[in-house]
């Protein structure tokens, strides 16, 4: 299950479990959209795998057992430990690579 980490691990912005601008890569390493295109490139900087958007859990039960209230949000900020500058020189290297050739 996604924990559904509440900020981008780059600029450390508010996302919450309904933020359409939430993008997550196969470890759920969790960036701001804007992160993902404007510095990232698409790139991991934690596995060097390509971003997806986040989806979202619904609010309310809709089937019985599910949605937020059963499973919450997690609250634990992650804030990756790269400098802005060795991300922007990982991405460089690697974002000319498709994600799935990786």
């Amino acid at each position: 299950m996604l924990e559904l980490r509440p900020n981008c691990e780059l600029c450390d912005r508010d996302l919450p479990p309904e933020s359409p601008d939430a993008r997550i890569c196969t470890y759920e390493c969790t960036f701001c959209a804007s992160c993902v295109e404007e510095t990232l490139e698409n790139v991991c900087p934690n596995c060097g795998g390509g971003f997806e958007k986040r989806p979202v859990r619904p609010k309310t039960a809709i089937r019985s057992g599910a949605g937020l209230a059963r499973h919450p949000a997690s609250t634990k900020r992650v804030h990756t430990k790269l400098t802005r500058d060795d991300i922007v020189a990982f991405a460089q290297g690697v974002k000319t690579i498709a994600p799935e050739d990786r």
